[in-house]
């Protein structure tokens, strides 16, 4: 099993930016990609970012490119977001996810998951 925790989210203005973390924990060696998804009200999830092990491979959703960036730590099991210029139509909740199979915007491909943060940009 994989225990994973985030941190990070809040509310802020347009423009800002915010940086969420994911700690995993339990056995890290099990998995190769791990990802940030998110899911607004009424919406849904819908993958952010995806990081491979060896940070080689990078997927990221069309709209967050060029504003949000991923990255991983092994040594620390984190993964982090990096979110820039946000906007209101990032409002979600944010989960982190964890697979074992390659980076991928399937969330069906993913084994673990921690339980969401919300994050709330106004306009």
């Amino acid at each position: 099993q994989v225990q994973l925790v985030e941190s990070g989210g809040g509310l802020l203005q347009a423009g800002g930016s915010l940086r969420l973390s994911c700690a995993a924990s339990g056995r890290t060696f099990s998995y190769d990609a791990m990802g940030w998804f998110r899911q607004a009200v009424g919406k849904e999830r819908e993958i952010v970012a995806a990081i491979s092990r060896n940070n080689d491979i990078i997927v990221y959703k069309n709209s967050v490119k060029g504003r949000f960036t991923i990255s991983r730590d092994n040594d620390k099991n984190t993964v982090y977001l990096q979110m820039n210029s946000l906007k209101p139509e990032d409002t979600a909740v944010y989960f982190c996810a964890a697979g074992a199979r390659g980076p991928t915007s399937d969330d069906a491909k993913y084994d673990y998951w921690g339980q969401g943060t919300q994050v709330t940009v106004s306009s």
